[in-house]
């Protein structure tokens, strides 16, 4: 078969599979370039102030030699450094999601997945089953590491408000305080109550948002201040709902504050309304639909990774795809997989 029949084969894919063949090729031609690039930005990132210590944060450090990397596309080298106080040795990727993976071939093709907010078994599907979905759970590394990006302070109005999702153990065996649910399932109680889980969201009309699990039930004044207190100032106008928490932490805190009734007979106040927290909130459920239900101890990893793809507009650009594996390995992460998964969620 000659290159011409093979481009009218190739011609009479859909889009999704000529994706798949793009994938196929460039990993057999450029081999890992992409991924070199990735550590090369992730080095330069890193070693901006000088090179440190994972360890014991010792700046007094030398190059130990390199190492090679066996990965199913060749054999990888890398720089190692030892420190000169604790005599640890380490490299580039040290306590980073990235540390010890044998795969650095799908990095990038992965976090495309992420992106497209792809559940572990489909993104498994689209890397053609070159690892399976339990493996793929290394992207809660991930995420534990964005988690720890600082959230910069609030400007001017700041809309908030809460939203709620059901408490859940999913993922968990045997479940002695209730039935097991199916489906996500319902509520033991109507309303608000404790089988509930509280998140809340903050959003100023410059789109700096913070989004994070207060704990289970209605909220309170205290888990407020200890949220976002530290984000906000006297500068700072607040507009929420009528719940009294949020009137209680206005006054305390000295804050101009506008409400609005979830009646939505004004939902407008001049240039102060709650709309666009609202439409995240939407947004957000939304996206958590097709996940079929989320374990209540992954659920801030998920409002992490929400966020994300909410500041970078949902776009599945190369600049997106590297900023994201590249802003991950800036963090130190130490814990594993399974303690991860053995986790437990405390409120």
């Amino acid at each position: 078969m000659d290159l011409k029949e093979l481009k009218k084969l190739a011609n009479a894919l859909n889009d999704s599979e000529k994706r798949e063949l793009v994938y196929f090729l460039q990993t057999r031609t450029t081999g890992i370039a992409n991924q070199i690039r990735a550590i090369d930005e992730i080095q330069e990132q890193k070693h901006k102030d000088g090179l440190v210590c994972p360890h014991c944060k010792n700046h007094s450090l030398e190059r130990f030699g390199k190492y090679a990397v066996k990965t199913r596309t060749g054999e990888v080298k890398r720089q190692r450094y030892r420190c000169n106080s604790c005599r640890q040795t380490f490299n580039d990727l040290t306590n980073t999601p990235l540390q010890r993976t044998r795969r650095p071939h799908i990095w990038v093709r992965y976090i495309e997945c992420m992106i497209e907010g792809f559940s572990l078994r489909k993104c498994a599907e689209q890397l053609n089953d070159e690892v399976t979905h339990v493996t793929l759970f290394w992207r809660h590394k991930i995420l534990s590491a964005l988690k720890q990006i600082p959230t910069d302070a609030f400007q001017d109005i700041v809309e908030m408000d809460e939203t709620y999702f059901l408490f859940s153990e999913k993922g968990r065996r045997n479940i002695t305080e209730r039935k097991p649910r199916k489906r996500g399932g319902k509520a033991n109680y109507r309303g608000i109550s404790h089988d509930q889980v509280c998140v809340l969201v903050a959003r100023d009309r410059q789109k700096m948002t913070y989004s994070g699990v207060l704990g289970r039930g209605r909220i309170r004044t205290t888990e407020l201040d200890e949220a976002i207190g530290r984000y906000l100032s006297d500068s700072n106008v607040l507009c929420t709902d009528s719940w009294r928490a949020f009137s209680s932490y206005a006054n305390s805190k000295g804050l101009a504050h506008y409400r609005f009734k979830s009646d939505g007979k004004q939902r407008v106040k001049g240039v102060y309304y709650i709309q666009n927290v609202n439409s995240y909130h939407s947004c957000l459920k939304k996206w958590m639909d097709h996940f079929n239900g989320v374990a209540t101890k992954y659920l801030q990893h998920y409002l992490v990774w929400f966020q994300y793809l909410d500041s970078k507009e949902y776009e599945n650009t190369a600049s997106n795809k590297k900023n994201m594996l590249v802003k991950s390995c800036l963090f130190t992460v130490t814990d594993t997989n399974t303690k991860l998964r053995i986790s437990a969620y405390s409120c």
